[in-house]
């Protein structure tokens, strides 16, 4: 079989340079293509994870036994016997007066937090905390923007081992409550609001709603991010101004904890039911994102990483874990492509010389489509563009080929807040073939499963992992038996990770991501993912969004309409539906053709900006909305009452 030709291919000297090669030559593969180190990586997991130890000297307070010591799914066991804290090597590789944060928001103003400062201040919270009865185990939450109090906040409770989580302002209260009461936290950590789109919004009130529906509560702290001026209100518990917390005059010590002691709760996007919170490690997160940053983004002292994220999305972790490379990581407040100025993140970037630029990839199509050029700024110290959160379709690799930079590794990601980082992209060394993943991750058992269970190669399949990450999750909170987390992952195939996605692996060895395997187009019998559609159908200048929806009916027909969010201007005619039809037809599957073409006011997103295909689909069958979905957990409510509507109203015209 002939093997397409790459996009782009590995520069030479930068692969020479890159740290993957490094690592390559530290194990005695120097020269080796990435093909057979991710082989080596999978079929050794001991040497291979044992050798990232090594690499990236990791500066354990007592020694590991064993590298594995039960390689098992659920439950393998990691380096037991060692004993480490995340924050003491977040925090070990600046030299005091380096900068370690730069804090950005969307007006453009910035500043920055060197690392001498960032020790100060995690030093004095971690004190605080500490007087306010934080220990080992308890909870501390954060309901906060991507600022660097959310940073230092994390690093404060990790120092003693407690235990941390953060959702974005942005959710109610209620939401926040609804992840946050399951912790019983000790301490709420919250800002007086955010910047978005222009809007200062503030959450003074919601802060002090939020404290009163945590009732295990021992103190709220404040923090003056906006500089506006918190009121004598009634708290359920003490009030400790962000000022008095972080500027003590303190020691950092950093507890020595278990390899498997938990670092954070992440947060699923709860549509359903309360949010899962899924619990990482120090030592497996710490390893995972060691490797995921250092070897594969190639981050080190003297880069800078800005990554568009909120701090409930798993970026946001990655964001933070940037500082173990000894790389400046960026903050930013407000939105991605503010209105008076979309392209104010490429402006930032040009002016904080970053080297990786993250983002998604509806904020790399929306600029190709409303013609935002970046290359107006001086882009040329970005690297690698990184792009996650959904598939990015093939026509987005030549624009940013274009409009950022023709030596610029464009690394499309996907993995999961299940393992808070990702299971295929790119790396220095591997080719990038537009639409495709490059390869899987170095120590990532990735595979493409049929319905028997049997892995494939060149035809769509299951995404499965087949053996153990670090990063793993430890267990669900509130799940005593572990019954959720086996259910959640390994009902299918007991003893390998099934993680939900349609892939196929190609023969050439990168990945293609087709979209969630539980929305899924079916017609009559030939599968299709639902991102191959909209892709084909976003590229259209009259289309903003779309969502495609596969829904099986009481008759035993099936039903596939495909709702779209027109530009300003756009009708949604015959001609119109005829161009969709026929782009469809063309570039993705001509018995996907969808059946009807519904225009719609907006698609309705998780917080973190996935589309709800499930939830529409079920709404569209006739689910109870309070069965299908959180309207708290949606970026737009009210958009789900128009999709309840749409069934209903198809619903009684068949009857």
């Amino acid at each position: 079989m002939t093997v397409p030709r790459p996009f782009t291919t590995p520069d030479p000297q930068v692969v020479a340079e890159s740290n993957i090669m490094d690592f390559a030559r530290h194990v005695g593969m120097a020269g080796v293509e990435y093909a057979a180190l991710h082989r080596w990586s999978v079929t050794d997991l001991e040497g291979f994870w044992g050798a990232v130890w090594e690499y990236f000297d990791i500066d354990a307070d007592t020694p590991y036994e064993q590298v594995l010591a039960e390689e098992r799914m659920p439950g393998a066991r990691w380096f037991p016997g060692a004993t480490l804290n995340y924050t003491h090597h977040a925090l070990r590789n600046l030299a005091d007066d380096a900068v370690a944060i730069v804090a950005l928001d969307e007006t453009g103003s910035c500043y920055e937090v060197t690392a001498g400062r960032l020790r100060a201040q995690v030093a004095s919270v971690a004190a605080t905390l500490r007087d306010l009865g934080v220990g080992r185990g308890d909870r501390v939450v954060g309901y906060l923007p991507n600022t660097p109090h959310a940073i230092v906040g994390f690093l404060a409770t990790a120092s003693l081992g407690a235990v941390w989580s953060v959702c974005g302002q942005d959710y109610a209260p209620q939401a926040a409550a609804d992840r946050f009461a399951q912790l019983e936290p000790t301490v709420l950590i919250a800002a007086d609001g955010y910047l978005f789109n222009g809007t200062t919004h503030d959450r003074r009130d919601a802060t002090l709603e939020l404290a009163c529906a945590l009732p295990e509560l021992k103190a709220t702290v404040l923090v003056d991010h906006l500089g506006l001026p918190w009121p004598q209100q009634a708290y359920p518990s003490l009030v400790v101004p962000w000022e008095d917390a972080s500027t003590r005059t303190e020691q950092l010590m950093c507890t020595p904890l278990p390899f498997d002691h938990p670092l954070w709760v992440v947060f699923s996007s709860g549509t359903t039911g309360l949010p899962k919170g899924i619990v990482h490690g120090h030592g497996g997160v710490l390893l995972e994102h060691l490797k995921t940053l250092g070897l594969h983004s190639d981050l080190g002292p003297c880069d800078r990483l800005l990554w568009y994220t909120t701090t409930h999305w798993m970026m946001w972790n990655l964001v933070a874990s940037t500082l173990l490379t000894g790389a400046t990581t960026c903050t930013y407040d407000g939105s991605p492509a503010p209105l008076a100025r979309p392209d104010t993140l490429w402006k930032l970037a040009a002016r904080h010389q970053v080297t990786v630029f993250g983002t998604s990839p509806q904020y790399l199509l929306g600029m190709a489509k409303f013609g935002i050029d970046p290359s107006v700024h001086d882009l040329s110290s970005i690297r690698v563009v990184g792009c996650t959160g959904s598939a990015l379709p093939a026509s987005a690799y030549p624009w940013v080929r274009d409009h950022v930079g023709d030596r610029v590794l464009l690394a499309s990601i996907s993995g999961g807040t299940d393992v808070v980082s990702g299971f295929a992209g790119s790396a220095p060394n591997t080719p990038v073939w537009a639409g495709e993943l490059s390869a899987p991750h170095l120590g990532v058992a990735l595979a493409a499963y049929d319905p028997e269970g049997l892995p494939v190669t060149d035809q769509v399949g299951e995404l499965v992992i087949t053996r153990p990450m670090p990063s793993m999750p430890l267990y669900f909170w509130n799940d005593p038996d572990g019954s959720r987390y086996r259910d959640a992952y390994f009902s299918s195939h007991p003893g390998v990770w099934r993680h939900g996605d349609w892939i196929t692996v190609t023969g050439h060895g990168s990945v293609i991501v087709h979209g969630r395997s539980d929305s899924t187009l079916n017609r009559n019998g030939v599968r299709l993912g639902s991102a191959d559609i909209h892709d084909v159908v976003e590229r259209l200048p009259e289309i903003t969004e779309a969502l495609v929806i596969g829904a099986e009916e009481p008759d035993g027909g099936y039903w596939m309409p495909l709702f779209v969010v027109l530009a300003a201007g756009v009708a949604l005619d015959d001609a119109l539906r005829d161009r969709i039809r026929e782009v469809i037809r063309a570039g993705a599957s001509p018995r996907h053709v969808p059946d009807e073409i519904l225009e719609v006011p907006g698609i309705p997103h998780t917080r973190t900006g996935k589309k709800l295909e499930v939830p529409v689909k079920r709404l569209l069958q006739g689910a109870p909305v309070e069965q299908v979905v959180n309207p708290a957990t949606v970026d737009a409510p009210d958009l789900i009452a128009h999709f309840a509507r749409l069934g209903a109203e198809r619903r009684d015209r068949s009857a």
